[in-house]
């Protein structure tokens, strides 16, 4: 029987798999034991899922779970928002949330990701107690499962919708009457959870859009539901093809990672989209704080924050991380290379609903187009390219893995070495201002490889260095 492993965002499996009923069920009852023993039970627990098959049984099951449990489960009426389940956490004083989702992954997986009374992902420590119980209890009956009928009427179940609360705050967050002037934008939820998030403010404002990918389909219209170049060509044709659209959002499955398209249909990398936001944030805005990135998230972001004076808060890949620094109200904005953040203020989690709104916001604001926003920025901080590999090692090859990057050159991609960050996976600092970072994947032989330059050829260069140093 496999066991129970809780990665950066919680456990994932394949459907019919290690992903059955019965190992939510005991993950389930870890998570209950887990709020029991730390005094937490009594606040209830707000529990979702993303639009995946067979999302609302299991929604439905945990909740009679937590019921047996003695734990109050507030389920949401539909499929939810990562960061709506989050908000919701925080607003009602919660224990946690149970979120049903798998993310961006495809469509044959599922999974189930905790989020604490403080309404970030897990940490660490948090994630390894839940394992080590479910883990003891894979393959025992070791709950107790009261219809959803008698748990309502012993106080311990209750149906909500979150979605109002949540759109209300954000009016909050968002300078929407900025947005009135900004021309027609275009839309795609990737149908997943942001159907009837993204439409309703523009709505009201009479702001024109186009939508597609609006509606409910488990198979994600057969692509990976992430808002990647490589898997929005139908989004990317819609806006090249109106030359009345201002600007393209979307989000992936659970909507805490966001996509950006330009006016003329061209992608924009979410490093990108970090550096920019925080030079908005800070200079149009007025916010004060430094910024949060991830230790693969570009240091264009550095630069920025130096242009502001600014800290710099490094950290391992992870949202968790970037959201206690929320928590702790030192950041104007956390964000990370795979399309998530955050701001001051809001949730500790990743919104891509957020992201989307306030990078039209810029551009309603600044008048101009997410491209020459980007080049009128680094005509002033410097130019920064940054790519991701994946290099998929043979068996001997991750036999050597650790040996290898446990003594690193003093020299690579013809510059020296400066420094060696290890916070996670290894990256190497290199004179001329590039990096390369190797992390390795913990569920395949696969080595990310990440770099970043001030130019394609060099950047071409640094990521040659990195595959030959891994793979020759």
């Amino acid at each position: 029987m496999a066991r129970i492993a809780f990665g950066t965002s919680g456990w994932r499996g394949i459907l019919c798999e290690d992903f059955t009923f019965d190992n939510v069920k005991v993950v389930v009852q870890a998570i209950a034991d887990h709020l029991k023993e730390n005094g937490e039970a009594s606040k209830g627990v707000v529990v979702g899922s993303d639009t995946r098959f067979m999302g609302r049984r299991f929604t439905e099951e945990a909740a009679r779970v937590l019921a047996g449990a003695g734990i109050k489960a507030y389920l949401c009426n539909r499929d939810v928002p990562t960061p709506v389940l989050s908000f919701e956490i925080l607003r009602r004083g919660a224990a946690g949330g149970i979120n049903f989702t798998a993310s961006h992954n495809p469509p044959e997986y599922n999974g189930i990701k905790f989020s604490p009374s403080w309404g970030g992902p897990a940490l660490p420590e948090t994630t390894k107690d839940i394992e080590r119980r479910a883990n003891q209890m894979l393959g025992s009956v070791c709950y107790s499962e009261p219809s959803l009928e008698e748990a309502q009427r012993r106080g311990l179940f209750e149906t909500i919708d979150p979605r109002s609360v949540y759109l209300a705050a954000l009016e909050q967050k968002i300078d929407f009457d900025a947005l009135k002037n900004i021309g027609k934008l275009a839309l795609n939820p990737m149908y997943g959870t942001s159907r009837g998030y993204l439409e309703p403010p523009l709505q009201s404002l009479g702001v024109p859009y186009a939508i597609i990918n609006n509606h409910l389909d488990p198979y994600f219209g057969g692509q990976p539901p992430e808002p990647s170049e490589a898997h929005i060509p139908d989004f990317i044709a819609l806006v090249k093809n109106d030359p009345a659209i201002r600007l393209g959002l979307s989000t992936d499955g659970d909507a805490d990672r966001f996509g950006i398209l330009d006016a003329d249909g061209s992608y924009i990398e979410p490093n990108y989209i970090i550096a920019l936001l925080l030079d908005y944030l800070i200079r149009v805005r007025k916010l004060s704080g430094g910024v949060a990135r991830s230790v693969a998230t570009s240091h264009f972001v550095d630069a920025v924050a130096k242009k502001h004076g600014v800290p710099v808060f490094e950290t391992p890949v992870g949202f968790k991380y970037i959201g206690e620094l929320i928590c702790q109200d030192k950041i104007v904005i956390g964000g990370e290379e795979s399309a998530g953040l955050t701001i001051k203020g809001h949730v500790p989690e990743k919104d891509g609903i957020l992201a989307c709104f306030l990078v039209a916001e810029m551009v309603a604001r600044e008048g101009k187009t997410v491209r020459e926003l980007l080049e009128r920025l680094y005509g002033e901080v410097g130019c920064f390219i940054t790519r991701r590999d994946n290099l998929r090692l043979s068996p001997e090859l991750e036999a050597a893995y650790p040996g290898k990057v446990a003594s690193v050159p003093r020299e690579i991609a013809g510059t020296a070495v400066t420094d060696v960050i290890t916070l996670d996976g290894v990256k190497l600092l290199l004179a001329d201002g590039s990096w390369m970072l190797f992390r390795k994947s913990g569920t395949e032989p696969v080595v990310r490889l990440y770099g970043e330059a001030s130019n394609e050829a060099r950047l071409s260069e640094v990521m040659a260095a990195g595959r030959e140093f891994i793979l020759g």
